[in-house]
């Protein structure tokens, strides 16, 4: 049966597919380089000057914690970019390994913080996740186990604790987004996710500040627990529709953000 939509919030079937106007070309406001890009630059460093040769053991993600001054979930997400980009590889339950060649070891997928300079490029980025993530909504739903299902869980509940605090909730929402990408059981999943980072949430490339944040996190939180819904039924066509909806309401939401000059998306 599908999950009811709440009245008063705006309808997600009404969201538009028309083109971007000219006004989402300028450029986005850029934050301040996120803390999981922060413990990437200080690894890859140590990799490149020597520090980490190839073959050396990473510090453990509690010592990368305590060194970086950052939380497990930001370690991870560092230590998936670092992965992606080639330089290291998890053996799991041994730990995480500087690669051979590490130094000049090209990256096999970049899309950088640069790359997502104006509205135009996080709508484009947004129409990749449909794909990416809609499929991965539905594997998720096929093959998710219990824990993984708590995991989602857990990263709604926190990012309902922190849009209610006053904060924008960016980490705790990529950390929903990577769950669902963890539960399909396909590596490639996570490891583009990962690469992907929290750039992937659009308002962490842009300030929200409008009156109607409020009602904006609610909408978000009630897309994700459509999502969360269909997954812990174990619904792949409505986890895949569900995600979809979800993107296309981020998109549309961005472009009639850039088109009224508000930064919210």
């Amino acid at each position: 049966m599908p999950t009811a939509r709440n009245p008063a919030l705006p309808d997600p079937s009404a969201a538009a597919t028309s083109a971007p106007n000219a006004a989402a070309a300028l450029p986005l406001r850029r934050r301040g380089r996120t803390l999981a890009e922060e413990v990437v630059q200080a690894l890859s460093e140590e990799i490149r000057q020597g520090q980490l040769k190839p073959g050396d053991k990473l510090p453990t993600e509690s010592e990368i914690m305590a060194t970086q001054g950052v939380s497990r979930t930001v370690v991870r997400e560092a230590l998936s970019r670092l992965q992606a980009s080639g330089l290291v590889e998890t053996r799991h339950g041994i730990g995480t390994f500087v690669l051979a060649r590490a130094a000049e070891a090209p990256s096999p997928f970049r899309i950088g913080p640069d790359t997502l300079g104006t509205a135009i490029d996080v709508m484009a980025m947004l129409e990749f996740r449909v794909s990416l993530e809609a499929e991965a909504a539905g594997l998720a739903a096929a093959r998710r186990s219990d824990a993984q299902l708590a995991a989602m869980r857990q990263a709604l509940d926190e990012l309902k604790r922190n849009t209610g605090a006053g904060s924008d909730a960016v980490d705790s929402d990529f950390a929903f987004h990577l769950a669902i990408a963890r539960a399909t059981g396909n590596r490639y999943f996570t490891d583009i996710m990962g690469h992907l980072g929290t750039m992937l949430i659009p308002r962490s490339r842009l300030q929200v500040n409008t009156p109607e944040r409020e009602q904006y996190l609610e909408r978000v939180q009630f897309e994700h627990e459509n999502i969360y819904d269909a997954i812990e039924r174990r619904d792949p066509d409505a986890a895949k529709a569900a995600m979809r909806m979800h993107l296309t309401n981020s998109r549309e939401r961005l472009r009639k953000a850039s088109g009224s000059g508000s930064a919210q998306a």
